[in-house]
């Protein structure tokens, strides 16, 4: 399926990109993230279960078991990014 990702604040710094499109097999946000991670480099670095992050998908906060569908967008951030 595909779907958009979006990266802010610290993650779009350290990874260069704000948004993107992805093909995946991955069936929840746990598995994408780690399907990320698996890319190596500084993917494996800002996304790594070492990191505290939220997602959200399609714009509303999820844990790691919210169900991807083809054409959502999961957007993954730093858990405070400023007030």
């Amino acid at each position: 399926m595909n779907i958009h990702l979006r990266y802010f604040a610290s993650i779009r710094e350290a990874l260069g990109v704000g948004q993107e499109l992805w093909q995946t097999q991955a069936q929840t946000v746990a598995q994408l993230r780690q399907e990320l991670v698996n890319r190596g480099g500084a993917y494996a670095d800002v996304l790594g279960s070492h990191r505290a992050l939220r997602a959200a998908l399609n714009q509303d906060l999820c844990e790691g078991s919210a169900v991807l569908q083809d054409g959502c967008e999961v957007a993954f951030f730093p858990p405070v990014t400023g007030g």
